[in-house]
């Protein structure tokens, strides 16, 4: 609204309304005006530019379905922060904001045509290794992209992608740098292990501590916010049924289509080009030259495959095949059709050089039959009627709901039914809510907190959905005996794995002070163990190279590790060995790795830069 002001400042209608402004601004106060008029539906802005709520509400939505895939059975909706997950989604739009105009500010770009080759070639959007525009559609359709948009998002990636590269490609390292790292990442190290299982079964929990838990981590266990919605489907389908051809529209129809059919000429070239090595004056007397050769008897099969400069049709003396008109340069046309069967042209001049011109055969075009083609045109036909009969529907649609209060009458105007949804939460559904567009206007504000209908929403293209929030689900507190023994579980394992801990910290004491482990237990030896070793859990092999080295042969160091089931290993770190010096090939593969690392962190810190540069104000 304060863009056409601005835009129509000049005029009375102008003036008036911002008369009325001025005069709500006294009633009411300036803030509150500029805030209700300007940034209810932004997220955020960036250096000016907008990130909306709608943006935002896709990318929340977005996260969550990728930690649902992530997860698969495991994901559990209840557990997520609704907050944590929305200020997450919006610091990746900001970043991803900064980069784009940063991009932008650095003047990368690319062609239409790259883009369109990245689509092409993406292996998600073929069908036995060749593009298929529906699989295209049934994909970005699931991630809640109109084409339009998805060769948007999928622009901005590749700018995104071309300033990362910019930068991430251009990190380099000394040779001091490779030897360092090439010391860490070949040396080896002596150890040995000793495990302490954690005891579940000695754990004795009370109810109260069950019920302490219980209402420290309230939040935790919730039930999913889910929507109900009521929609409304108009199917392009449908339409066909209610539309009828005339016979005389489809015999005009015939007419219009088999007055197109044409005949199709077959011809044979000899071509001598005009370039920056031959003259117009060469390339003429030379195929005036193979004209006199014509003339005395030869064979302009045997003459085009020696002299034609044409690759793809010499080989087979000058031939080209059928082909209709509209296919050839005009000049070689018109000349192609001046001729006789087996009759050759004089030298006819095009944009590629000088032609000697032969009509090898002639086909008389195929009509069909009005029966065999009748089918295919009253299809046509009546696509062209449903066609526009959708279009309008659809703008009746959205009309209608746009004015009603509820889907009744839509569905009455268009003689639709209303359908009702099963409940769905934020990260989808089955049926209609497996659809991000939707699931996006279901949990959008206007919808879900303003009781309004939607706007139409392209399912695919031939069918469009309004839909209105029936029931709103809020997240409730689930009772305590729905959860009490997942509590329980969770409670025992960390007691267990607290007793644990002290038992083995108690035994590090004592072997740091000469002492030998317990009857029964022993220790697990591993010399020479790299970074990579296999059999040795991922978790003390990290721990294991960040411990100091040992003072002496005879003064081994300590740590223990906590492992996923609760128990815990004590590593003893007996001695380490330092590697040989690096080849030159791994020198090689060390100094590449480490530029790419480096050239990571400089692509990290150019987007820092970038964030404490920019003007960002959050809503």
């Amino acid at each position: 609204m304060l863009q056409n002001i601005r835009d129509n400042s000049q005029g009375w209608i102008a003036k008036t309304i911002i008369g009325v402004i001025v005069a709500l601004m006294a009633l009411t106060g300036f803030d509150a005006i500029f805030k209700a008029t300007t940034h209810r539906n932004d997220a955020a802005k960036v250096n000016g530019e907008e990130i909306s709520q709608n943006e935002l509400s896709q990318a929340v939505d977005m996260q969550r379905r990728q930690l649902m895939q992530q997860l698969g059975k495991d994901f559990d909706a209840s557990l997520l922060d609704e907050k944590m997950l929305r200020e997450a989604a919006l610091k990746g739009l900001i970043d991803r904001k900064l980069l784009l105009q940063g991009a932008e500010k650095s003047k990368f770009a690319f062609s239409e045509a790259a883009l369109d080759q990245v689509i092409l070639q993406t292996p998600e959007f073929q069908v036995d290794g060749k593009f298929s525009p529906e699989r295209f559609d049934q994909v970005i359709r699931q991630l809640g992209y109109s084409r339009m948009q998805f060769r948007q998002m999928l622009a901005q990636e590749m700018l995104i992608g071309q300033l990362r590269a910019g930068l991430a490609g251009s990190g380099f390292v000394t040779d001091a740098q490779v030897q360092a790292f090439a010391r860490l990442e070949k040396q080896t190290r002596d150890f040995a292990t000793l495990s302490v299982k954690a005891d579940p079964a000695a754990v004795k929990l009370t109810d109260e501590e069950v019920k302490a838990y219980y209402d420290e981590h309230a939040k935790e266990f919730m039930t999913p916010d889910q929507v109900v919605i009521d929609y409304l489907e108009l199917k392009k389908a449908s339409f066909f049924d209610q539309v009828a051809v005339k016979d005389e529209d489809l015999q005009a129809l015939y007419q219009k289509e088999t007055a197109n059919l044409a005949e199709q000429r077959r011809a044979a070239h000899i071509l001598i080009e005009v370039n920056d090595k031959v003259s117009e004056a060469q390339a003429k007397a030379k195929i005036e030259e193979i004209q006199a050769r014509l003339a005395k008897g030869e064979s302009f099969e045997a003459l085009a495959k020696e002299f034609s400069q044409d690759p793809g049709s010499a080989a087979n003396g000058g031939d080209l095949g059928y082909a209709g008109p509209g296919v050839y340069d005009p000049l070689f046309e018109k000349a192609l059709y001046a001729l006789n069967k087996d009759q050759v042209s004089v030298p006819v001049r095009t944009e590629f050089g000088f032609h000697l011109i032969k009509l090898l055969g002639v086909e008389a075009p195929q009509v069909p039959s009005f029966a065999s083609l009748k089918d295919k045109l009253t299809k046509e036909l009546k696509t062209q009627q449903v066609e526009q009969r959708f279009v309008d529907a659809t703008k009746q649609l959205e009309d209608s709901a746009f004015e009603a209060s509820d889907l009744v009458q839509p569905a009455q105007d268009l003689k639709l039914t209303v359908h009702t949804s099963a409940p769905f939460g934020r990260e989808g559904g089955e049926g209609i809510a497996a659809n991000r567009a939707v699931v996006t206007a279901a949990f959008s504000p206007e919808v879900l907190d303003e009781g309004a209908n939607s706007t139409g929403i392209e399912l695919d293209p031939e069918t469009v959905v309004v839909l209105r929030a029936k029931e709103h689900r809020k997240p409730e507190q689930l009772p305590l005996e729905s959860v009490a023994a997942s509590i329980r579980v969770q409670l025992t394992k960390e007691h267990a794995s607290a007793a644990a801990k002290t038992k083995a910290d108690e035994l590090i004491a004592s072997l740091r002070d000469g002492k030998t482990p317990l009857a029964g237990q022993s220790w697990k030896v591993t010399n020479a163990a790299t970074r990579a070793q296999e059999g040795v859990d991922p978790t003390v092999l990290q721990a294991l190279f960040r411990m100091p080295k040992p003072a002496a042969k005879d003064k081994p160091t300590f740590s223990s590790v906590t492992l996923t089931d609760g128990s815990l290993v004590i590593v003893r770190l007996n001695g380490v060995n330092e590697a040989a010096a690096p080849s030159e090939e791994e020198k090689a593969q060390y100094r590449r790795f480490l530029a790419s690392r480096i050239g990571q962190q400089d692509f990290a810190a150019y987007r820092k830069q970038l964030e404490s540069q920019a003007d960002i104000k959050r809503y």
